[in-house]
């Protein structure tokens, strides 16, 4: 009797040797349901019959995919016009170029399917409120207004500004060259330099040149020099005048100041303590004193520079300024009421001004006659009592300096300029 075959799916005859696999992507076999269709009463998928070994498979294996994942899982790519517009829109530099990626980038993500919509969207109003910023300064002037504030800045940032009065010290230890900083130290102490005076030069967009700034420096510089140390005498021997002044590239963005300053003429030397003598510092008796005596050396200063013989109408003028102001200085210390300690000094020095006055108007004389022998007699009279005891003996009354200053030939050109340096900025 025969014993009939268990249950599930048709087993092949052993000895007609195991049957080909099926084509997965062929029809089932006969006798087989479609995948994913089981017959009742028959195990589901994944579960083998009873008495089949585990492990062998049920029906014809998955198709897999060669990256290990669907390809519907990949993510879209980002618009890179859109993440540029909205760059642009965000710093606003340039608005028109933002808000045109922005379009272009919209029309892009539509027809490819990538994403990064919001950002276009976000970009182009972003450059679109940009533009119209843009257009608004410009139909205003504010951008005038802008650049000029931008020129200030920049000017602020790249020059420096000292002050009457301030002393500091210089990068390098050194006043001539070029720098862009100083340090501000106490005048009590030892420093390179001490402002004295600051003025503003004129001129266009046109750079003048180095020689037109330390040409106008000399002119200006030295007579605010006298403003600021009153008492002449009081200034030490190796001090000369420096300045800062503006370089051609300080010069585009608007500076135009020039500041005189005191410094050693050694410089590997400071100065110590500060060298101002002026209404700050000085009282009413030592001003009216030094202004009267000042204004006497400022004409002397004008001597003409050949000599007397090489031109005596020259000098002839000159004589005659002398002497107008000697007169007026004479009135002028007359006028004032002196301390008692000063009295008596002042009015020996105020005789013998009165005394040089006379021969300073004899010297004009003998200019007008041509007699440059007696011109010259006359002309050594007249410059005697100049830094002479009585001028000293007031000077010590009055607490000013008593030590006569001492003129160097060689570094003074009769003009009061002994020849200092600059600190361009």
């Amino acid at each position: 009797m025969s014993i009939p075959p268990p249950p599930g799916p048709h087993q092949p005859d052993p000895a007609q040797g195991p049957s080909p696999d099926p084509d997965p992507f062929g029809p089932p076999p006969q006798g087989q349901q479609p995948y994913g269709q089981q017959p009742y009463g028959q195990q589901p998928y994944g579960q083998q019959p009873y008495g089949q070994p585990y492990g062998q498979p049920y029906g014809p294996p998955y198709q897999t995919w060669g990256q290990g994942y669907s390809p519907h899982a990949r993510p879209s790519s980002v618009n890179g016009l859109a993440v540029a517009s909205l760059v642009l829109g965000v710093l606003c530099c340039f608005p028109a170029v933002g808000l045109v990626l922005g379009v272009i980038a919209l029309v892009q993500i539509k027809k490819k399917g990538q994403s990064g919509k919001a950002l276009a969207i976000v970009g182009s109003i972003l450059s679109s409120l940009g533009l119209a910023l843009w257009v608004t300064v410009l139909a205003t002037g504010g951008l005038s207004d802008a650049w000029e504030e931008f020129k200030k800045g920049a000017s602020e940032g790249t020059t420096f500004s000292v002050v009457k009065g301030q002393c500091f010290d210089a990068p390098g230890e050194s006043l001539e060259g070029l720098t862009y900083d100083v340090d501000e130290v106490p005048c009590a102490g030892e420093h390179d330099g001490e402002v004295f005076g600051e003025f503003k030069m004129a001129g266009g967009d046109a750079f003048p040149g180095d020689r037109a700034v330390s040409d106008t420096a000399d002119d200006k510089c030295y007579p605010l020099q006298d403003a600021y140390v009153m008492d002449t005498w009081a200034l030490p021997s190796d001090v000369d005048v420096y300045y800062f002044g503006p370089t051609r590239q300080s010069w585009r963005l608007g500076d135009r100041e020039v500041s005189c300053i005191f410094g050693n003429t050694d410089e590997k030397a400071t100065l110590t303590g500060s060298l101002r003598a002026d209404e700050t510092t000085l009282d009413t008796y030592q001003i009216t004193f030094l202004q009267s005596l000042n204004a006497m050396d400022t004409v002397l200063w004008e001597e003409p520079e050949d000599y007397p013989e090489d031109d005596l109408p020259g000098y002839r003028k000159w004589s005659r300024d002398v002497h107008d102001s000697l007169n007026k200085q004479i009135k002028a210390l007359r006028a004032q009421s002196w301390p008692a300690a000063a009295d008596k000094p002042v009015a020996a020095l105020v005789k013998d001004m009165e005394d040089a006055r006379a021969e300073w108007a004899k010297a004009v004389a003998a200019a007008e006659d041509d007699d440059v022998d007696t011109f010259y007699l006359h002309y050594d009279k007249g410059y005697a009592y100049v830094d002479g005891p009585s001028t000293v003996t007031a000077r010590k009354a009055l607490g000013l300096a008593t030590k006569r200053p001492t003129y160097d030939d060689g570094g003074d050109d009769g003009s009061g300029e002994s020849g200092g340096g600059e600190l361009k900025v």
